[in-house]
């Protein structure tokens, strides 16, 4: 061999033995006899004897581009700056920190066309794999990463069978249900959130059922899907209040939508909680500091992220993870504190 400088490279075996570079690198990362469909078992054997014997290393980066190994995660989620998923991710950042990874977070807004581009420009910066904090209940776009082979989990929604960390939101649900019929609450409106997400669907079940159980049933008419955020409590609240009478209790399956609502109820001189009792989810920050403090379900948001991590790198040791199902707990305060009398 003629003399190099610095370490030998690829090209400096291809240069040497009459070969393209591709055909190198191709015969020395596959395994066995399948490195035969590059080359002849000659060339295959000339190029692993010259490797072998001229001390080849792999380039550490290049290795790390093949094998996925880049100690990244990437993370995606509608709006990062929803208080609830922010805290979601300050786990996730947290507990990859302590792992020895790093995170790369970005908005899809819950668009499918966001969720492709978004996705496909985090695996075109080779990340390890992915949480999705933004699933929907069809999982066709999660069904299509599944098939090319990209590893994930889901953080905060449910869909299909994959791995997921969540609260458990049926759970969360009938807790709300059973607290309004234990307070004398009987027609009951939901502001359900997006139709598409499993939050709002498992909440709203879990509602509807435990109040089924104490006899009280809850109209379609008074399900209203829209947001989570305050515009979609007002919108949803709107739609309620001019297709029937006032319903004695409202159940927001997010605390924004819930404070987009107490607006309207302020402007239309419902009180609350005399007229009308409301009930959010999650125990944001701002559920208690209200001109009414919020009821709601306190979710643990942190240890949700946290555990998200957790079911991720199991899934990238081979993992398969059963889900998790973290513990709601209902905060009752002044916004549920009246019942009605009979």
């Amino acid at each position: 061999m003629t003399a190099t400088r610095g370490p030998l490279t690829l090209r400096m075996i291809a240069t040497e033995l009459g070969v393209s570079p591709s055909t190198v690198s191709r015969v020395l990362n596959t395994p066995g006899d399948a490195a035969l469909r590059w080359g002849s078992s000659e060339t295959v054997a000339r190029i692993r004897a010259f490797a072998e014997e001229n001390g080849y290393s792999p380039n550490p980066q290049a290795s790390s581009l093949r094998t996925r190994k880049s100690g990244l995660i990437g993370v995606l989620v509608p709006r990062l700056q929803d208080y609830v998923l922010a805290t979601i991710y300050e786990g996730i950042e947290e507990a990859a920190s302590e792992s020895g990874l790093s995170t790369f977070v970005t908005n899809s807004l819950d668009s499918d066309e966001n969720q492709r581009a978004r996705t496909r420009m985090m695996m075109d910066r080779r990340v390890d794999g992915m949480i999705f904090g933004d699933a929907h209940l069809d999982h066709v776009f999660l069904d299509e990463m599944h098939a090319q082979g990209l590893q994930f989990v889901l953080a905060s929604r449910t869909a299909g069978d994959y791995p997921s960390a969540t609260v458990d939101d049926v759970k969360g649900g009938r807790l709300v249900g059973q607290h309004l019929a234990d307070i004398g609450r009987r027609d009951v409106a939901v502001l359900a959130g997006l139709e598409f997400a499993s939050t709002a669907r498992d909440r709203t079940r879990g509602l509807v059922e435990a109040l089924a159980e104490n006899g009280i049933e809850v109209p379609r008419q008074r399900i209203v899907y829209t947001g989570f955020d305050p515009a979609g409590g007002r919108a949803a609240i709107e739609q309620i209040l001019a297709s029937g009478p006032v319903p004695d209790a409202i159940f927001a399956t997010n605390d924004f939508a819930a404070l987009g609502a107490f607006g309207v109820l302020r402007d239309k001189g419902i009180r609350v909680p005399d007229d009308v009792a409301v009930v959010g989810y999650n125990d944001t920050p701002l559920a208690e500091g209200g001109a009414v403090p919020l009821t709601t379900i306190r979710s643990p948001m942190h240890e949700m992220g946290r555990q998200s991590v957790r079911l991720l790198l199991e899934v990238l040791g081979g993992k398969t993870p059963e889900s998790v199902l973290l513990e709601p707990e209902l905060i009752v305060r002044r916004s549920t504190a009246v019942a009605l009398s009979n």
